[in-house]
């Protein structure tokens, strides 16, 4: 009757056993390839570089067309830009100034 108890239990503990490294192993799949394993986790670092460099170039850009609107200011703007924009954008010249056309 005790050997004949053992063997019934043997395929049920032989299954909770299964069970458990099934679960285990799906688990250790989900830490290294899921959405916040190990490989997302690098990739994740490579696209937070790419982005900081994205927002370095953005921030010298935004910088730098700040201090063209602060130069175009009409209360006090900068007189050698205000003629520069003229010149160009215009086509105006003074009547003592010589153009010197651009070759390309």
């Amino acid at each position: 009757m005790k050997n004949r108890r053992s063997r019934l239990k043997l395929p049920r503990e032989s299954l909770t056993q299964t069970l458990a490294l099934m679960a285990l192993l799906l688990m250790g799949a989900v830490a290294i390839a899921g959405p916040s394993g190990v490989l997302a986790w690098t990739e994740n670092a490579r696209l937070l570089d790419q982005r900081q460099k994205e927002v370095a170039q953005l921030s010298a850009e935004r910088d730098r067309l700040q201090n063209r609107v602060n130069l175009l200011d009409p209360r006090h703007a900068d007189p050698d830009l205000v003629g520069e924009l003229l010149r160009k954008d215009l086509n105006v010249a003074h009547p003592d100034e010589m153009v010197i056309p651009r070759e390309k």
